[in-house]
């Protein structure tokens, strides 16, 4: 959205600078900062920005907010106590003052891919703005409250959290009207004593919807669907099974992606698997909200492309590669075995990084994967650092030779190996958390 300096100065409750100027974006890194941009300054131990303010200001930065005046700077600074308080005050009161329909997405798996296709299926009705990549957090909402397009009516936000709380303290900036919980399993359970510490989290989305308000569940996770009980508010259900309202039937799959029914209308989506299917159905569900016929939400389900690095399919010597580097948790990862399972013809085999942000469930659920691995009918295994060494023994409790399955310390390595494994025919999943870049992996394999 934009404002001015001095109406940002004005929120801010600081003096008004002497030259006033329109800001048309909002960067936090300065090698982002476009002509027009609110340079964000965090200080930090490793890296403060405000040893970056002159640098903005050369990139063309109209005005930067900071916790300290900057010397050699050129252009207007507004100086507050907190920045991150004062970011999130200024988003707070910029939602407000625009005051149009906020979504609000969460969930233990797919709130990135899940909200893609909301907002791609939305847009069939009205402008719509969006989180851009995965900013969810206390720092990546309020940044992309204030990116929200001026000529927007919805805005579609992903709502991430690691602790309990987090959730309600995003809504309380956001204000959701319509509130969509993808599922509830054991990402971040590290911080939380068991799942249902979780799902209480997730519930601070539907908890905090007001009484006008429409919150979006997936009636196929039961935690999920227990929410209802959670707030006054209108409630709508997705999902495959019965008990959904907005229930996709008839699905089959393939390499190309997934063909399904919605009601009568055929959808046909290039996001193969399961997810793939439930992502589509819950867009469905809130796009229909404003009256958008099924028709017309069939034909932009099949132009829906995620980004880089999520279910991105290759080909490569007469194999088919699965990309989905971004980030993993258990959840995520029964979801990318399934896709395998349920569309590869040949030989299996999957490149998993260790998945972070378990705590002390890091070796129980690092050998569950191993073992679902082998009931999926996967050939090959190889693992990357950490935990993950726990999904190879487990897939050799399982079945698995010790030629089939390995663990590596590096993705370099791991993808060096796979080289000699791997053979025209072969079907091949690379996963990880963000922190294990199991990309490298693939890099080093295609290489």
């Amino acid at each position: 959205m934009t404002l001015s300096i001095f109406e940002i100065a004005r929120i801010l409750a600081i003096k008004i600078p002497t030259a006033d100027a329109a800001i048309t974006g909002y960067a936090i890194d300065s090698r982002e900062v476009r002509p027009g941009d609110l340079f964000i300054a965090f200080p930090g131990e490793q890296v403060d920005g405000h040893n970056y303010v002159a640098r903005a200001f050369e990139l063309g930065a109209a005005a930067a907010l900071l916790e300290r005046k900057v010397e050699n700077a050129t252009g207007p600074q507004l100086v507050v106590p907190n920045t991150l308080d004062a970011l999130q005050l200024l988003a707070t009161a910029t939602r407000k003052a625009w005051g149009k329909t906020v979504v609000g997405i969460t969930g233990s798996a797919g709130k990135t891919s899940t909200k893609e296709n909301v907002s791609a299926l939305l847009s069939v009705a009205i402008p719509t703005s969006k989180t851009v990549g995965n900013f969810n957090n206390h720092i990546g909402l309020p940044l992309s409250i204030l990116r929200i397009s001026d000529q927007s009516e919805a805005a579609v936000l992903e709502m991430g959290m690691n602790h309990s709380g987090e959730i309600a303290r995003l809504c309380e900036i956001a204000r959701p009207q319509i509130g969509l919980v993808t599922n509830v399993g054991a990402a971040h359970i590290e911080n939380f004593d068991n799942i249902e510490g979780i799902a209480a989290a997730k519930r601070e989305l539907i908890e905090s919807l007001p009484p006008d308000g429409v919150a979006i569940l997936n009636a196929d996770d039961s935690r999920v669907a227990a929410f209802a009980a959670s707030t006054t508010a209108r409630v709508e259900t997705f999902g495959l099974g019965e008990a959904a309202k907005t229930r996709a039937t008839q699905i089959s799959f393939s390499l190309e992606g997934a063909s399904f029914r919605i009601e009568a209308q055929p959808f046909h989506s290039q996001i193969p698997g399961r997810i793939g299917v439930l992502n589509i159905t819950a867009g469905v569900a809130v796009a229909r909200l404003w009256g958008v016929p099924l028709r017309q939400l069939s034909e932009a389900a099949r132009t829906i492309e995620l980004p880089k690095m999520r279910t991105q399919k290759l080909e490569h010597q007469g194999m088919t590669i699965w990309n989905d580097c971004y980030n993993s948790n258990p959840d995520a990862t029964k979801a990318m075995l399934d896709l395998l399972r349920d569309t590869a013809p040949g030989r299996r085999i999957a490149v998993l990084g260790e998945m972070r942000e378990l705590g002390h469930w890091a070796e129980p659920l690092h050998s569950d994967i191993g073992r679902y691995a082998v009931e999926s009918g996967f050939s090959v295994l190889l693992g990357i650092r950490g935990a993950a060494r726990f999904t190879i023994e487990s897939a050799m409790k399982a079945g698995l030779s010790a030629r089939a399955a390995c663990f590596f310390e590096s993705p370099e390595e791991a993808g060096i190996a796979l080289k000699s494994i791997a053979q025209p025919g072969d079907t091949i999943l690379f996963k990880g958390s963000r922190g294990t870049r199991v990309e490298l992996a693939l890099e080093r394999f295609l290489a």
